[in-house]
């Protein structure tokens, strides 16, 4: 009998599977607190499912409910939503080199180009793992998302806020899971730290959506540092090396 043979980049696949998964769980559940919430801001149940299945974007789909809810108009409820969706094109730039897709497929990913599909995808190492890992979780939020969504716009009276639960928690703790193997090296580290006190400075006088933008800043700022001595290096090496 020959002896088992484990593949390696097969077990990285299976495990950027379970990943989306378990951030797809996380974050979806608390779609019941959106379905919830978007009957009680006047919506009806069918309203509420189309504005997660189209828009799907869960920071912009509360800000829209918030303002339509105390009566904004609906000008400024889609201008809100709009600056809070903005991180998601930004996402798209850095998943573009990853991913290489054209046509529909291009169209779809760009559909669920979300925190949770970037977090899962930047968490692998290989690229065939980072395209598995992007599709596992942008995939299993949207599914429990919009099934979350239509529960709580059924029932979420009943249910209750899942705030309460400490399911708002889950989807955090997910993102904690993911990012904690970035933080070994330096860089990683003075990233996070960063982004954490440009996040906490802003947090107060900006809207909803501005720290996170605010805080991504962090990591192009450290990604230019960090890039300078190597672009150095290439400036100065002398022609003769290149021969």
């Amino acid at each position: 009998m020959s002896p088992v043979t484990t593949d390696p980049l097969a077990a990285q696949h299976a495990a950027a599977r379970r990943q989306g998964l378990s951030v797809g769980l996380a974050t979806g559940i608390y779609g019941v607190s959106f379905g919830a919430l978007g009957i009680a801001a006047g919506l009806d149940v069918w309203q509420t499912v189309a504005l997660s299945l189209l828009l799907f974007t869960g920071g912009s789909q509360f800000a829209f409910i918030g303002i339509i809810g105390a009566g904004g108009s609906p000008v400024t409820a889609v201008a809100t939503s709009t600056l809070l969706g903005i991180r998601n094109g930004l996402y798209g730039l850095q998943l573009a080199r990853v991913l290489r897709l054209t046509g529909w497929r291009r169209t779809a990913a760009a559909h669920v180009t979300i925190d949770e599909s970037t977090a899962v995808a930047l968490a692998q190492e290989h690229p065939e793992v980072q395209r598995t890992g992007f599709w596992a979780g942008g995939l299993g939020v949207f599914t429990f998302w919009n099934l979350s969504t239509l529960i709580g716009a059924v029932v979420g009276n009943a249910i209750g806020d899942p705030r309460v639960w400490g399911l708002d928690a889950a989807a955090a703790a997910a993102f904690v899971g993911l990012i904690w193997p970035r933080l070994r090296d330096r860089t990683g580290q003075v990233t996070a730290a960063l982004a954490a006190a440009i996040a906490l400075i802003a947090f107060a006088p900006t809207p909803a959506g501005v720290p996170v933008l605010l805080a991504a800043l962090a990591a192009v700022v450290v990604g230019l540092i960090d890039s300078a001595p190597s672009r150095a290096r290439d400036i100065e090496q002398p022609e003769g090396d290149l021969l």
